[in-house]
């Protein structure tokens, strides 16, 4: 592993923590094992869906797809121990960063109160190379970073709720830029299961060859070996 940086453990000295993502699934792609590390140590998190992913699946039409896959992600979140989930009604496939997005966030923030908020990788790719990223996830992740901000400045969106300064980082999964991980050893099968009820729209990929366990099995046996475990989920960390 010549020329491969370690990682160091995130700061889990915490109590309450928000993760905002663009779709169901995005979650259970990556940090779901950690979320279930983290609830079985007592430990509050809480979902927050901008889309109910509703242009997730080809053959469905998004009418009907919306309200199954926010099923899947109620249970898929029950697996790994959270029982608030929230949508807030973003067009899937159409979220747009700007000012707009950061003020629904920010009112998230703010109504929720979090120490640490979580969202997906927005940069650019998932490899820092050609692994290209999705448009929803760049938008989403950088107006979550901002928000995380504006959440703390009365002045701005006074119209969201009350300010929150509570927040200590944000944590973006699965960025090629990430210098921390947690360890999900111990809780690895229950992000394989989370990912598993997402099962509409797994079989909406139409790759009979998919297998949950082996994905999620590659990114994590690799991150552990940079952390020291044997499995691990990579975050960039940031302070607002």
């Amino acid at each position: 592993m010549t020329g491969v940086q370690p990682l160091e453990p995130v700061d889990e000295n915490w109590q309450k923590a928000l993760a905002v993502v663009a779709h169901p699934d995005d979650l259970e792609f990556g940090s779901a094992a950690a979320i279930a590390r983290w609830t079985a140590q007592g430990k509050e998190v809480v979902y927050c869906l901008l889309t109910s992913g509703e242009a997730g699946i080809d053959g469905v039409d998004p009418a009907e797809c919306g309200a199954v896959r926010e099923a899947e992600q109620i249970e898929s979140a029950r697996i790994v121990g959270v029982s608030s989930v929230e949508f807030l009604g973003q067009p899937d496939g159409t979220i747009e960063y700007g000012v707009a997005l950061r003020r629904v966030i920010t009112a998230v923030i703010r109504r929720y109160q979090p120490e640490i908020v979580i969202t997906n990788n927005f940069r650019d790719t998932w490899d820092g190379d050609v692994a290209l990223n999705q448009a929803d996830h760049i938008s989403t992740g950088r107006a979550t970073l901002d928000a995380a901000r504006d959440a703390a400045n009365r002045w701005i969106f006074p119209d969201a709720g009350d300010q929150w300064t509570g927040v200590r980082q944000v944590w973006a999964g699965g960025s090629p830029q990430s210098r921390h991980a947690a360890d999900i050893t111990d809780t690895f099968d229950l992000g394989v299961q989370s990912l598993k009820a997402h099962k509409a729209y797994l079989d909406g990929l139409n790759n009979p060859d998919f297998d949950p366990a082996e994905f999620l099995e590659s990114a994590a046996r690799a991150t552990g070996t940079r952390l020291g475990t044997t499995y691990a989920t990579r975050f960039e960390v940031f302070t607002p």
